[in-house]
């Protein structure tokens, strides 16, 4: 029982920081210094990114409308919403870096930057620059206004930030796509809303890649705290997307900045203080 209990809660963080621009890795070692699951270390590492399915289901229901590119008008005759497929297309361009990256170097990147210090630079480095795009951007008005209008180029760029969070942990995936569409005239909502669309064939893949991996001789226990973290996840991914679309309508991203600053430093704290051992 007291190990369904740390799946809930492993659930819980996964579903409120996948999605708010505060790093979940940074969230989970913190987590994990004082919630340790009982398992083995290869299901502790597939756990950490499987877990995230239960959040990307999330994202699939809320933005059904805008991703699936088939509209029935008539029983008989699916109409192809065109600009869904182009929507689509521009997302796959945007995960190529980090796809090929990820594929080729993921291991190499995880055992060089998965450590506290590491992350905490990475939670900070992007805790200024949120605060300083945000600044910049104080009496502008964003170029970009709906899904629709990110062009090719404005994936791409988007894309290259997704590829420092996917070399850099702690940096934050939606945190450092967020900020490189705001960078170039996103608007808060479509910046957020295109990053949680990026995310569906990242996290798909990313679990891919762990099965290729690990495979999944694990014990049945195991799959029940896979599962209930998954579920989890997905609920509170639900009230928390819902909840971030709307804060963003009225409100920058600078709390988070600070709040990621503020974060780094504790997890350096700790690690000065030998708390933290990754």
């Amino acid at each position: 029982m007291l190990e369904i209990l740390k799946a809930i809660l492993f659930g819980i963080v996964e579903g409120i920081t996948e999605w708010l621009p505060v790093s979940s890795t940074g969230h989970m070692i913190i987590l994990n210094e004082f919630v340790t699951m009982n398992c083995s270390a290869d299901f502790w590492e597939f756990f950490l990114v499987v877990i995230q399915l239960g959040a990307i289901i999330a994202v699939i229901i809320l933005f059904w409308d805008s991703i699936f590119p088939f509209q029935f008008k008539d029983k008989n005759k699916p109409v192809i919403k065109m600009e869904t497929i182009m929507l689509w297309v521009k997302v796959v361009v945007a995960c190529i870096p980090a796809a090929v990256v990820g594929i080729l170097f993921d291991d190499v990147f995880e055992a060089l930057f998965y450590h506290a210090i590491p992350v905490a630079i990475a939670l900070i480095v992007f805790g200024v620059l949120f605060i300083v795009v945000e600044e910049l951007n104080r009496n502008k008005k964003p170029r970009i206004k709906s899904l629709d209008d990110i062009g090719f180029k404005e994936a791409i760029i988007i894309g290259i930030f997704q590829l420092i969070a996917a070399v850099f942990p702690g940096t934050s995936r939606s945190g450092a796509t967020i900020v490189g569409a705001l960078m170039i005239g996103v608007s808060r909502s479509i910046a957020s809303e295109f990053t949680f669309i990026m995310a569906i064939p990242v996290m798909f893949g990313a679990s891919l890649l762990k099965v290729i991996k690990l495979g999944l001789a694990f014990t049945a226990n195991e799959f029940i705290l896979l599962a209930v973290g998954m579920i989890v996840a997905f609920v509170v991914s639900l009230l928390v997307i819902k909840a971030l679309m709307n804060f963003v309508k009225k409100h920058s991203f600078t709390f988070f900045g600070f709040y990621r600053i503020i974060l780094g430093m504790i997890i350096i704290v700790l690690e000065i203080m030998g708390v933290i051992t990754v």
